[in-house]
């Protein structure tokens, strides 16, 4: 029984450390922890409620991510991501993501596609609710969910690492200039290509949907998000 409990109880603990590297995440995308500065675990721990172990925990699983490095005696600094860095990870993403969706366009069932539909609108939703945590979640889910209908799970979880590096750099701006909407919509038109069997024109959108997105980066500039005081933990 004692060995039970203590199954229990590291379970609920990695339970947290996975909800507190998701908030993160989000919030390194949102801007609210901000590049080249550095955050130490108790005070991250404070700002959740929670004690400083499962917060330190999560933050060494973004140091393996790339998302932060450890500064010694202080916490762990924001890695910089460069122009340079995303036009590599976008161009990664596009060797990678463009001839998938023109193959999945060719295997995939009408059920299948239509299945993220839901999907591709909630993204639209969420754009227009300025929820970016939402919006986010939604457009993993849509295009992971897409490319894993290509049946590779080790493509699925390298796009899914560059997502994460990338962290779809400027969204707090781009929805301020309100231009997230039109690249949510993009989903819907790359569902309907692929529906309608036109691979040629399903890459086409897919690599222009990328460059939208890059592009979308570079107007939203380096403008800082000032912080909350208050971070929460979210559902996955």
């Amino acid at each position: 029984m004692g060995d039970l409990k203590q199954i229990g109880l590291i379970t609920a603990q990695e339970r947290l450390r996975d909800q507190v590297a998701h908030a993160l995440r989000a919030a390194l995308v949102a801007g609210e922890l901000r590049p080249g500065h550095v955050y130490s675990a108790p005070g991250l721990a404070a700002d959740f409620g929670i004690s400083a172990t499962p917060v330190r925990e999560a933050m060494l699983d973004l140091t393996r991510e790339g998302l932060v490095e450890p500064v010694r005696n202080k916490g762990f600094r924001v890695t910089e991501v460069s122009e340079r860095d995303l036009d590599q990870y976008t161009e990664l993403r596009a060797l990678i993501e463009v001839p998938t969706i023109g193959r999945v366009t060719q295997i995939a069932t009408e059920a299948q596609l239509e299945a993220l539909r839901p999907v591709a609108e909630e993204i639209v939703e969420h754009a227009g609710n300025h929820n970016l945590i939402g919006y986010l979640d939604a457009d993993r889910r849509f295009h992971l969910g897409l490319l894993s209908l290509a049946g590779n799970d080790r493509l699925v979880e390298t796009v899914g690492d560059l997502r994460k590096r990338s962290r779809l750099y400027g969204l707090t701006r781009l929805d301020e200039l309100g231009l997230l909407v039109a690249s949510a919509e993009e989903h819907h038109e790359l569902l309907d290509l692929m529906l309608a069997g036109d691979e040629l024109a399903a890459e086409e959108c897919m690599s222009r949907h990328l460059g939208h997105v890059r592009s979308l980066w570079a107007q939203a500039g380096e403008e800082p998000v000032e912080p909350r005081t208050k971070r929460t933990l979210g559902a996955r």
